[in-house]
């Protein structure tokens, strides 16, 4: 499945790829500056678990979880960055997000569980094993429950609800995909998680914009 990416194929050389990932780790520096303090002192934890995300498959049962820290660590930087302060439902949305990595990066791990048995690498598709549509469709509640927690707190109108619910479909269709355990089903499943996200995105919207 990655023998076609450009380092893998061999379209870019490691030092070419090394080149790469320090002029955006530059770039990226850069960017974070005008920025308070506080978000400035999360960027760093943000650097770390990117950096270490990629060889958790070596030594971490769930490495899918990592991957939701380093992809949601954006979350409480953005509030810190706009309150200088990271208030309950900023945490709510980076948990909420970190079950969501896991509940569609577990997919994606169902396509590659037969290599990755064969390289003694971890994921949490092997680690679920039978229980692995279980252990999807919790994450998969516990990230729509969050959402429903921090509309709460903040007040949202009655129309996020729309968004919720086109989401909470998203994620049954996406969980009967799984259920097959075939393949090109469960990538299917991986790659719908964009439509689950823009449901809730859409919520969002309308819920700040129609407020009463």
């Amino acid at each position: 499945r990655t023998q076609h990416r450009p380092l893998t194929s061999g379209k870019i050389s490691k030092q070419e790829a090394i080149a790469i990932a320090l002029i955006l780790a530059l770039l990226s520096y850069g960017l974070i500056q005008p920025l308070n303090g506080l978000t400035k002192q999360l960027s760093v934890v943000a650097v770390l678990l990117a950096a270490i995300y990629p060889f958790t498959k070596r030594f971490f049962s769930i490495p899918q979880a990592i991957l939701g820290l380093a992809f949601g660590f954006g979350i409480p930087m953005a509030f810190a960055a706009v309150q200088n302060q990271i208030p309950l439902e900023a945490w709510v949305l980076f948990i909420g997000n970190v079950f969501w990595a896991i509940a569609y990066d577990t997919a994606y791990a169902m396509v590659d569980r037969d290599d990755d048995l064969r390289l003694g690498l971890k994921t949490s598709a092997i680690t679920f094993g039978r229980l692995d549509v279980t252990a999807i469709s919790i994450c998969y509640g516990l990230l729509l429950a969050s959402q429903i927690w921090v509309a709460e707190m903040i007040q949202l109108s009655l129309w996020f609800y729309l968004g919720w619910f086109i989401a909470l479909g998203c994620a049954v269709y996406e969980l009967r995909l799984v259920a097959t355990r075939q393949r090109e089903a469960c990538f299917k499943a991986f790659l719908h998680n964009n439509w689950l996200g823009a449901a809730l995105f859409l919520g969002i919207v309308l819920g700040l914009a129609l407020r009463p």
